[in-house]
Order: C-alpha cells, then structure tokens, then sequence
C-alpha cells in the first residue's frame, strides 16, 4: 500500500485543517485596528492562517472573545502548512487594574467613610 498524497490532495487537506481550526478558535490578535483569528497557540507563539492575514509585526493584543489575554511583542518565525508562526520577544499578561506602586499593608482599611 502506497502512502503517496498528490500535492492536490494535500492542499485541500491542509485548506480543510485551517478551516475547521478557524472555526473551533474563540482567540483573536489585534494589529493595527484589525482582527485576525488565532490557529494556535502556546507558550512561546501562536500561528495564524497565511492567505488570509497580512504579515504581523511588532506591538499585537491577543484576545478571547472579547476579553484581552496578552499583550505582546511579536516577531514571524516562518511559514508551514499554509499558517504564519509568530514567536513572542514578550508576553504581557493583561490586568484589569492599575498596578500598585506601594505594599498594601494587611490591617489597611479597604474603604474610607465620610463625616456627614
């Protein structure tokens, strides 16, 4: 049994492989105003379709739905199987709230109450 795949037939499968990634992905990166769905990621990259998304570069948010998971500093690493691999130089985790610049002591008063 032969395990030869015509370069037709492995296209189709790699366009098939893409669209159902894209479908099942709920991460998005931002750049410039515009969104682009994310394939995949992990802890040092993430890969977004090559046909579809103009070459990234530099400061990019990459969002779940439409809470903002990261912030990062981004660089393209090289194309394979028809995504764009992006690697990260830093990876900022988002915060809800501004950072303290202070210690908060653990007696401190959460609030303060007015005189009338």
């Amino acid at each position: 049994m032969s395990t030869y795949i015509s370069k037709e037939v492995g296209e189709d499968l790699a366009r098939a492989r893409i669209a159902g990634l894209k479908k099942m992905s709920r991460l998005r990166v931002e750049h410039i105003g515009m969104f682009y769905t994310v394939l995949r990621l992990w802890r040092d990259g993430f890969a977004v379709e090559a046909e579809s998304t103009p070459p990234l570069r530099g400061l990019v948010d990459i969002y779940e739905g439409p809470n903002l998971l990261y912030q990062c500093l981004i660089v393209a690493s090289g194309a394979e199987g028809g995504e764009m691999v992006y690697e990260f130089k830093r990876q900022t985790l988002a915060q809800d709230h501004a950072p303290l610049d202070f210690e908060r002591g653990v007696d401190a008063p959460i609030g303060l109450l007015g005189k009338e």
